[in-house]
């Protein structure tokens, strides 16, 4: 396999690690305050110390997370309501579906996804290209999990 396909593909794998580290602790609110720095901050220390990041590797885990976010904050903001559950249900408001509602919900999702994704996909091989080979298959484990959360043993 060419090295840009690994270097591709290992970087997303990367990303995967971080959003299902953020969507684990994501249902897991109880006490959080709605603070996004205060969470992600959360999630760097718990992720960092299952993967025993040093300070740069947890500067460049900081990145991603807050290139997440941004994509995140994108997404919900695509289309203006802000709120994906009532534009979703919005198309459903009539007695037929608003096919052309959809398909504009969609092509603005589409678009928001197309113009974060370089950056996400840099920062996600900034950080998993700079694991050491211990940390890079704790992030493979991870993954072979099904991007289940880390467990509480290791």
């Amino acid at each position: 396999m060419k090295h840009w396909i690994k270097r591709t593909l290992f970087g997303f794998a990367g990303a995967a690690v971080v959003a299902g580290s953020i969507a684990g602790c994501a249902g897991q609110r109880h006490g959080w305050s709605g603070d996004s720095a205060e969470f992600r901050s959360k999630m760097v220390e718990r992720v960092g110390s299952k993967l025993e990041l040093d300070a740069s590797q947890k500067q460049k885990l900081t990145v991603l997370a807050e290139k997440l976010q941004a994509q995140r904050e994108a997404m919900r903001g695509a289309g203006g309501a802000g709120d994906p559950r009532s534009q979703f249900k919005a198309l459903f408001a009539g007695n037929k579906l608003d096919q052309a509602g959809a398909a504009k919900l969609v092509d603005e999702k589409t678009a928001a996804v197309r113009s974060g994704s370089p950056e996400i996909i840099a920062a996600a091989a900034d950080f998993y290209d700079n694991l050491n080979a211990a940390q890079q298959q704790k992030v493979r484990e991870f993954m072979e999990r099904g991007g289940r959360r880390w467990s509480h043993r290791g």
